[in-house]
């Protein structure tokens, strides 16, 4: 089926994905004035005199704004602000229909991270969260970082949306295969905003291991290879991550990192991956080949050579390891909660939530379907939790 023709075709027909429709009617005088004046100005006067009241006057409870300066959309690159208006209408959607959530796509035409910093920050008081999206890295952190002051949920669903799926899948491809999650050897190709979130999480790195199990060992890849201590071209956050990934230095290119894994997680290229070099993997390996809309492999080629367990980020393949099953239930527990911040403890959360959905895996289906509504209530529950009892609230 040629889904780039039909979603060309459906997005015509209907001159985009989102509409703004009113809560009430107002069809006489007494209506209109309480919903606009004069009524409204009490409204005001009240949240002026006591300003936590916007939560229980104006939409700011339910409210969510997707942010993107069209820096990396999808796996397009730097289309810019208007191209990228589709895929945040998409996200909207995806709040509302998966988790009653009002979301509404903010577009910005600038891409300095310091005015988008600044122009976030003005424009957030009509929001109770933000949901940064697709914005490159390295400024994706920098912008990321400097938000988490607002008093209000503010996350990058590229880097920790994605990286909760992909936890929740690698605990159920492990259950499939009987492979302990602390003596697995992860590879992960792509070292941008995905990349790096996944490698943080699957380390347990700013989380309490009393409930999270580290793998065994992680090592990512970029475009030159394995990142490691003392390679002399890396900068930025890549030597913070060769400080904290990667413990043995090894080296080389992908082809040769992936020797002995046991894991290998794409967030890159198509066709970066061969047949021989899942057979050069250990036994039984996990193959998630995330890059869209073509993967790094194949799936049938990843599984006629040997693989257990195989996803891909798209719909039509069996495992679509998409962040679709994280945001919606992350960003409703947040609300839900009155969380100021998403904290590790809440991203663990919503990882466990998603796995235990899936009472019984296998090969074929270790995570649940996105059109699956209960999914995200479980996560909205476990996230409202441990935004509770980790002080995310506070």
């Amino acid at each position: 089926m040629d889904y780039n023709s039909l979603s060309i075709e459906l997005h015509g027909k209907l001159c985009g994905k989102l509409s703004v429709t009113s809560k009430i009617k107002v069809d006489s005088k007494e209506i209109l004035s309480q919903v606009y004046t004069p009524g409204v100005g009490a409204v005001s006067r009240k949240i002026a005199e006591n300003p936590s009241d916007v939560y229980k006057y104006t939409m700011k409870k339910n409210c969510v704004a997707v942010v993107s300066d069209g820096s990396a959309v999808l796996g397009l690159g730097n289309i810019g602000a208007l191209a990228a208006i589709a895929v945040m209408e998409g996200k909207a959607v995806l709040f509302k229909e998966l988790a009653g959530i009002d979301a509404f796509p903010i577009c910005l035409d600038e891409q300095d991270p310091d005015k988008l910093i600044e122009i976030i920050k003005a424009l957030h008081p009509v929001f109770g969260g933000i949901n940064l999206e697709d914005i490159a890295a390295p400024k994706c952190f920098q912008i990321e970082a400097a938000l988490q002051d607002l008093g209000i949920p503010v996350m990058h669903d590229d880097q920790h949306g994605t990286a909760v799926v992909v936890s929740a899948a690698l605990t159920n491809a492990c259950r499939v295969t009987k492979k302990n999650i602390s003596q697995l050897k992860v590879v992960i190709n792509g070292a941008g905003a995905a990349g790096t979130a996944i490698a943080r999480m699957l380390a347990c790195q700013d989380l309490d291991e009393q409930i999270c199990t580290p793998v065994g060992q992680v090592i990512l890849c970029d475009t030159k290879g394995a990142i490691y201590r003392g390679r002399k071209d890396l900068a930025g956050y890549k030597l913070d991550l060769a400080e904290r990934t990667n413990p043995d230095s090894i080296k080389g290119e992908l082809k040769d990192v992936i020797l002995g894994a046991d894991v290998f997680i794409g967030v890159s290229k198509a066709g970066l991956v061969s047949k021989e070099m899942i057979k050069s993997m250990n036994k039984d390996p996990i193959v998630f080949a995330m890059a869209n809309p073509v993967p790094e492999i194949m799936p049938q080629d990843a599984l006629d050579a040997g693989a257990a367990v195989v996803g891909t980020g798209r719909s039509d393949f069996q495992n679509q390891v998409n962040n679709s099953l994280g945001f919606p239930g992350i960003f409703r527990g947040a609300l839900d909660s009155g969380a100021k911040r998403i904290n590790g403890a809440m991203k663990l959360a919503a990882s466990q939530a998603i796995a235990k959905s899936v009472k019984n895996p296998t090969r074929e289906n270790i995570l649940p379907s996105t059109l699956d509504k209960s999914v995200a209530q479980a996560v909205a529950a476990a996230v409202a939790k441990a935004a509770r009892e980790s002080g995310a609230c506070e």
